[in-house]
């Protein structure tokens, strides 16, 4: 295999940043309710930072599969949506230093990528590697929002109990990166949050702020969720206007709830996340969904949405 250092440049004035967390967050894979993208954006555009690596983007990329959008106007190109893969150095709220990276998932070399993620990972000191993503689920709006956590050491989600014993999805670059990280005895983890699956296709603010909630309360880091809270507030009275006036919908949305309610009331005050077969989907009704949502998002040949 080729050099995976070759994969990516990094700056040469990075400061020492003691042990710091990297906060992975790609584009590509299951992000219902865009409940990624808007957690990665949140941060990006609300906390100060920099690049301070670069990932050789040609190497890594099928653009046939996700082709880049280019502006054209009456007689000549006018732009391109040149993409990015970097690992951006930011500041959380009182000031303390950590990675994210951000940018498309790898469409090729996975091993090869996560080879150089792991050097990075070295170089820099990190201590502590979390994902994020949202999956849909049988699950209602009007309900606490459920996550799912998962770790290389069971003690880094000390308080997540699991949800599902086993279940096979379809498989992904920073989940791939979580699992060799954790073969090599470095610490990762991840959290999945759950998206009722009819609202899988709209933003879903409630999620993004559920998301950095549980990175926050896993790594110590003061990231901002305020204005993510306001606007699920928003998105929520209009979500429920909406289904106030579809019979359908909130027949739906009713019958979710009775099926959720039963869960809890089963588990006699545990958590949404207990281990116990309910009501709720099973491990291959999840997988079916995850396969269906990822057969509905961007498909070759076919600019994003």
């Amino acid at each position: 295999m080729p050099d995976p250092q070759e994969l990516y440049q990094l700056a040469g004035d990075v400061p020492d940043l003691g042990r710091p967390v990297l906060i992975q967050a790609l584009t590509g894979f299951v992000d219902a309710g865009s409940a990624g993208r808007l957690a990665r954006e949140h941060l990006l555009t609300k906390l100060p930072g920099r690049i301070v690596a670069t990932f050789d983007i040609d190497a890594l990329l099928d653009y046939r599969s996700r082709r880049p959008i280019m502006l054209f106007v009456e007689d000549h190109w006018e732009s391109y949506e040149e993409p990015t893969l970097a690992l951006h150095l930011l500041h959380d709220s009182s000031n303390t230093p950590f990675l994210l990276l951000a940018g498309p998932e790898p469409d090729l070399q996975w091993e090869r990528f996560t080879a150089a993620m792991t050097s990075l990972i070295d170089q820099l000191g990190v201590r502590l590697t979390v994902g994020f993503n949202s999956i849909p689920m049988a699950v209602p709006h009007t309900r606490p929002t459920g996550i799912t956590a998962h770790a290389t050491r069971r003690d880094l989600i000390v308080g997540y109990e699991p949800w599902l014993r086993r279940v096979q999805v379809p498989g992904g670059a920073g989940h791939l990166l979580e699992y060799r990280l954790g073969q090599s005895g470095r610490d990762a983890m991840g959290f999945a949050v759950h998206v009722p699956h009819y609202l899988a296709q709209a933003e879903y603010p409630a999620a993004a702020e559920r998301l950095l909630t549980a990175v926050s309360k896993a790594t110590g880091l003061l990231l901002p969720t305020e204005e993510l809270r306001a606007a699920a507030d928003v998105a929520r009275a209009e979500i429920d206007q909406q289904i106030a006036q579809a019979d359908e919908a909130a027949s739906v949305v009713r019958s979710l709830e009775e099926q959720y309610d039963a869960f809890v009331r089963g588990q006699e005050g545990a958590n949404l996340l207990g281990g116990q077969t309910g009501p709720l989907p099973t491990a291959d009704e999840l997988g079916a969904e995850l396969e269906r949502f990822l057969a509905e998002q961007t498909r070759p040949d076919q600019p994003p949405s």
